[in-house]
């Protein structure tokens, strides 16, 4: 072996001794910002809340109809059961799924607390219902702005001094 690198010697360790990079290390990144600090107050003043995508909140319940049509229809097969039998049982239920979910399209399906890490548009719904539920319970007002109060404040002083 060169330059001290690795076995002495390959004999009896299960390897050729040949020595390879470590590909998967990631240097650490301590040195950057995720963002200039300089725009941290543009940053703060700019936030909004990611809106949920209403095209993919409707795909995922319609996957998720899909999947339980899906599970009896492979359980159907596995029965030997004739394949127009199949078809009726499959649409039935596909129907049946399809008209519990517009039913329930108002309503908040995902009463859940925990989601995956691709769900981030549920993630997103779930969060502005939080927030709308919680805003609603403190009696905040849909047009309030935060920190109004104190220009509103200004704008009053500044007319006092004004009209003096």
């Amino acid at each position: 072996m060169s330059s001290n690198v690795g076995l002495s010697t390959p004999r009896g360790s299960g390897t050729s001794g040949y020595v390879q990079r470590n590909l998967s290390y990631l240097k650490p990144r301590d040195n950057v910002a995720p963002y200039p600090s300089k725009d941290l107050d543009r940053f703060k003043q700019q936030h909004r809340q990611r809106q949920p995508d209403k095209d993919i909140l409707e795909h995922e319940r319609r996957r998720l109809v899909e999947v339980k049509v899906f599970e009896l229809r492979d359980k159907l097969e596995d029965d030997e059961v004739d394949e127009e039998e199949i078809e009726k049982q499959t649409s039935e239920l596909r129907k049946k799924l399809l008209a519990e979910r517009a039913g329930n399209r108002d309503d908040n399906p995902n009463q859940r607390k925990h989601f995956k890490p691709h769900e981030v548009h549920e993630q997103a719904r779930a969060k502005i219902e939080e927030s709308e539920k919680l805003r609603k319970a403190l009696g905040i007002s849909e047009t309030y702005e935060e920190g109004g109060h104190w220009r509103r404040q200004e704008e009053r002083l500044r007319n006092s001094v004004r009209d003096q």
